[in-house]
């Protein structure tokens, strides 16, 4: 369950970064409902997740998460340039990601 909290906040941060992109600046009344919304939502998930993970852990892999979400999202719906070397980058994050989580032990401080 701490796990899904927490990549389930990672999600939402991917949605909060989406909608405030379209909100220009907090003015565009829907998005930003969306955009408050999605970042409470997401913090609350993160703050289920820290009961148990350790927090540089857990806040590695919420960034993270949503770091790599919303950059293959802004590529595929927003267009932006989708080269061989933002998707390296991207891969690398990824990789940090899933090698943290593997070498976390579930409610350790390790």
């Amino acid at each position: 369950m701490t796990w899904l909290a927490l990549f389930a906040a990672g999600a939402l941060e991917v949605v909060w970064a989406l909608a405030l992109k379209k909100s220009h600046g907090l003015t565009a009344p829907a998005p930003t409902a969306v955009f408050v919304v999605a970042a409470i939502g997401s913090v609350v998930l993160l703050s289920l997740a820290l009961r148990s993970l350790p927090v540089g852990t857990a806040y590695a892999i919420w960034t993270g998460t949503g770091a790599v979400g919303t950059a293959l999202v802004a590529m595929a719906l927003l267009g932006e340039p989708a080269t061989p070397s933002r998707f390296a980058a991207i891969g690398l994050i990824g990789v940090g990601i899933v090698w943290l989580a593997l070498v976390t032990e579930h409610g350790a401080a390790a």
